[in-house]
């Protein structure tokens, strides 16, 4: 196959490219530049935008002895990942840009791109596996390295994303990896993970989002609607954050107080015990599967965070409302995350938490 390779510079996916040109495909590596100014993003290890990035990719390219290219996805990246993460903190949901980044650039952008020149798929460095079922359909399922799993930020692609996509880590952890890459003479081989979010400078999120969105002020609350202090914007706060909320007197109970809610319009943010956080029930909507959409009410887990546990849960799906009944109850879930439905190892869709009901405290 003609395969194009997703080089963001770091270790996971050139030791991916190297597997694809392993398995005989005709790869050609390619760099997401995702900025029009690069030095605006963040720089180094951290991120996975920068110009330094960018030549890591083209070093490990040469390695390789693979063509190597760049494509400039910084107008798609602004519309679909940044302008969608600061409307949605405006709204005071919490979105996932990692998330909205492999549904609209990697694994359609950047898809539709090589299939109308002519490649046949698009291999990434993601801890992900995928399998062809007895029917032919392609099903992802979770890596066999847990503590780099990522198939929850691909739980939004469908059948035909998956159909020409290749994820050669899946069954590998990442110490493996390092080492090839250094067996292979890839000069990254022990460059640190990416954190954080891509075009964020410092990782201050409130501070960015203050700069472009400037004051807007509004109050803390307690769960009775005592008011206990003002603050400069709604989009600073997060639901379960306990940190930074800078209360002053604290609880009747002595205990920390969290993030419960926030309310976007007038700008209030109520905080309250751990227990208050306790959920057991999401309405979810934009459902995006995998493969058929589950029929009736599907016995199954569900992860809500990138690196978050794993909930026993009841999911029924009726046209494009998907409501999860949460076995095991779960804290700090905000509107606006994803909720990532798996039987067993298999992914089987996700869709986007639109609101949540509380377990009653006892």
């Amino acid at each position: 196959m003609r395969v194009v390779a997703a080089m963001s510079g770091g270790v996971d996916s050139a030791v991916a490219a190297a597997r694809a040109v392993d398995a005989g495909h005709d790869v050609t590596g390619v760099h997401l530049a995702l900025s029009r100014n690069p030095r605006s993003y963040r720089s180094g290890a951290r991120g996975c935008c920068s110009i330094e990035d960018a030549g890591d990719a083209r070093r490990a390219a040469d390695a390789l002895g693979i063509p190597f290219y760049v494509w400039d996805m910084s107008e798609e990246f602004a519309d679909h990942v940044v302008d969608d993460f600061i409307a949605e903190y405006t709204a005071g949901r919490t979105p996932n840009p990692c998330l909205r980044c492999n549904e609209k650039i990697k694994f359609a952008a950047v898809l539709e791109r090589a299939l109308a020149l002519g490649f046949d798929a698009v291999a990434t460095g993601h801890y992900a596996q995928l399998r062809t079922a007895d029917d032919g359909t392609i099903e992802m399922h979770r890596a066999i390295d847990m503590g780099k799993d990522q198939s929850y930020v691909l739980g939004v692609l469908t059948q035909e994303q998956l159909a020409h996509s290749l994820f050669p880590l899946g069954d590998t952890t990442k110490d493996v990896v390092r080492v090839e890459a250094a067996r292979r003479g890839i000069q990254v081989a022990q460059k640190p993970d990416s954190h954080d979010i891509c075009f964020i400078p410092d990782g201050d999120n409130a501070g960015w989002l203050g700069e472009k969105l400037g004051p807007r002020p509004g109050t803390i609350v307690d769960e009775d609607g005592q008011v206990l202090r003002e603050h400069d914007g709604a989009y600073a706060f997060t639901i379960g954050q306990r940190r930074g909320l800078r209360l002053g007197v604290p609880a009747d109970d002595g205990k920390p107080r969290f993030v419960l809610d926030i309310e976007p319009v007038s700008g209030t943010v109520t905080v309250g015990s751990r227990e208050s956080l306790a959920v057991d029930a999401l309405e979810c909507v934009k459902p995006l599967w995998c493969g058929a959409a589950p029929a009736g009410t599907l016995e199954c887990t569900v992860q809500l965070r990138a690196h978050g546990d794993e909930h026993r849960a009841r999911v029924t799906v009726a046209d494009d409302l998907v409501t999860v009944d949460l076995v095991d109850p779960a804290s700090g879930i905000a509107p606006g995350q994803a909720c990532v439905i798996y039987a067993g190892t298999r992914v089987v869709g996700s869709a986007t938490i639109a609101a949540t009901s509380r377990a009653a405290v006892h």
